[in-house]
């Protein structure tokens, strides 16, 4: 039976698509080949460095752990606990002095509460048991404002914000390994890693800078000054390891830096007093929070709102205000990549967005939210701060 012009027509179709399956499949192998430092695991797709934390895909680590919202309290001293399927408090317990953040382990088995107790000598650092949601007992430490994790796993990095230091210590008993003082960094608190983890960029909030750190050597490579704004607060890098992205207060909007050459390239403007950074499960979109103010301390139901920024574009596609104001600070984006869970840092409370529509639930909690994580999240492993994830 002679075949239709319809069936060649469809069976053209199919062997182009086939063929550009196999051109794409051949392509991304091709790419993949990212020489990483040694211990850390292979970039599985070099287009999405976050490919591996995208919606649902758990890791054997975190089975058993318990769904949950785990927010620290800087002023009254204490972890809040939301079950994300109720938006309802179901938990409390006190931890150390002035909470910041809650750091997932590299190997996803812990949970950090980062208690800084600023200006004191009584730093400490509380793990969560993710499977009970329960403490343990506390660590001490020095000057603990955030946590992040060498790519290869082999040490936690306990940003000592006020020291003006980076203490990297075992990552299981949390005893130093070493410390690497960055004098010129007042106010180091975030960072990010470059795609081959060779090195990271931190931000210096009081210096209007950032330095580079040799993840290899364990050494300063230098500092950038930033042109405009000059505080600088979260950083995440892009999807394809081109550029980083760098959230400034006092600027009100996000900085584009070129890792490799450690230059400022571009500036995307975004809302009032920008703040914390969160890649979509999907890595195509950039959850920016705008704080509402341009002070440290600033006041209840400010000119908060959340803008979502395209990676592809480098354009905010729409900005989400809440209703009424407020401060959303930092938090992460549930499993599914369905909500985007944030502080609010002035108004005690904490959002729960929408990422499909931008509404908003908002959950009263303790005194001064800050750095909240989302549990369990999507991913291998975690580089640090509320859930790195790749």
């Amino acid at each position: 039976m002679k075949p239709s012009s319809f069936s060649r027509r469809a069976a053209a179709r199919l062997a182009l698509a086939a063929l550009a399956g196999l051109m794409h499949i051949g392509g991304a192998g091709a790419a993949s080949a990212v020489a990483t430092v040694a211990g850390m695991p292979p970039v599985v797709d070099p287009t999405n460095l976050y490919s591996e934390a995208g919606a649902g895909k758990l890791s054997a680590a975190v089975q058993g752990a318990l769904a949950r919202v785990y927010v620290p309290n800087l002023r009254s001293n204490d972890v809040y606990v939301i079950d994300p399927a109720t938006f309802k408090v179901i938990g409390r317990f006190p931890v150390g002095l002035n909470p910041q953040h809650v750091v997932p382990s590299w190997d996803l088995k812990t949970l950090w509460v980062a208690n800084n107790a600023e200006n004191t000598t009584r730093g400490s650092l509380t793990p969560i048991d993710p499977t009970t949601g329960k403490p343990g007992a506390a660590v001490k430490v020095d000057d603990p404002y955030n946590m992040y994790y060498t790519p290869d796993g082999k040490s936690a990095i306990v940003v000592a914000e006020t020291l003006l230091r980076l203490d990297f210590r075992d990552p299981q008993t949390m005893a130093l390994q070493m410390s690497l003082p960055v004098p010129r960094c007042k106010g180091i608190n975030h960072a990010d890693f470059s795609i081959d983890g060779r090195y990271a960029i931190f931000t210096c909030e009081f210096d209007g800078m950032l330095a580079k750190i040799d993840m290899v050597e364990r050494k300063v490579v230098g500092y950038l000054k930033l042109s405009k704004g000059k505080m600088p607060q979260d950083i995440r890098i892009a999807p394809d390891g081109s550029v980083f992205y760098v959230a400034d207060m006092m600027a009100d909007g996000v900085f584009v830096i070129d890792g490799a050459s450690f230059t400022e390239t571009g500036f995307i403007q975004t809302g009032k007093g920008t703040h914390g950074l969160y890649p979509s499960r999907d890595g195509k979109k950039l959850y920016v929070t705008n704080r509402g103010s341009n002070k440290i301390h600033g006041v209840e139901r400010g000119m908060g709102s959340v803008s979502v920024l395209d990676f592809a574009t480098r354009k905010v596609d729409v900005t989400w205000p809440i209703p009424g104001g407020g401060s959303p600070d930092m938090g992460n984006v549930s499993a599914d990549g369905k909500w985007l869970w944030l502080s609010g840092r002035f108004d005690n409370v904490v959002y729960a967005f929408d990422t499909t529509s931008g509404a908003v639930k908002i959950i009263p909690v303790g005194k001064e939210p800050h750095g909240l994580t989302v549990w369990p999240q999507p991913g291998r492993y975690s580089l640090g701060h509320t859930g790195n994830m790749r």
